[in-house]
């Protein structure tokens, strides 16, 4: 086994412990009060189905499948981050509606409820899949087409 399939092994291994710890933590913080946060719960599901699809079948198309599911995590976590931010900056303005847009930045930045930066999990989560999945060796054209797909794949 080479360098770069232990390494795409190593990144499958951090996506699939990432997606387990998000999904338990969204759960037991009751992230599902509204139709937005089933976004990241939904992502999570949809992420763990398609990894589980990809360990099982392999191939091209569930690589594809994992790339677009990350480039959802992507979206997901910088509109988390703006909605998160945003709850937390209305919430300072009810406060004081007196305070700079600095000071509101500030504190909304700081804020622990809602925590503006922690849907960033979902952007990181997002790159680890994607660089997985960065010329895997199940896509046709790829530089690394001679090598076997378990060498991408871990079974």
């Amino acid at each position: 086994m080479n360098t770069l399939s232990v390494v795409r092994r190593c990144l499958l291994a951090i996506l699939a412990l990432g997606l387990a710890g998000t999904g338990v933590e969204l759960v037991l913080l009751e992230h599902y009060e509204s139709a937005v946060q089933f976004v990241p719960l939904v992502s999570v599901a949809l992420a763990a189905g398609v990894l589980i699809w990809h360990l099982v079948k392999g191939g091209a198309l569930t690589i594809r499948a994992l790339r677009a599911t990350m480039l959802l995590f992507l979206v997901a976590g910088i509109a988390g981050v703006g909605f998160h931010f945003r709850g937390a900056a209305e919430f300072q303005m009810e406060i004081d509606p007196s305070q700079s847009g600095w000071d509101i930045f500030k504190k909304a930045m700081r804020a622990k409820a809602p925590p503006v930066l922690v849907h960033g999990l979902m952007v990181q989560l997002g790159l680890v899949g994607l660089v997985y999945a960065y010329r895997h060796p199940a896509l046709d054209g790829s530089e690394f087409r001679s090598q076997s797909l378990s060498d991408g794949v871990m079974k």
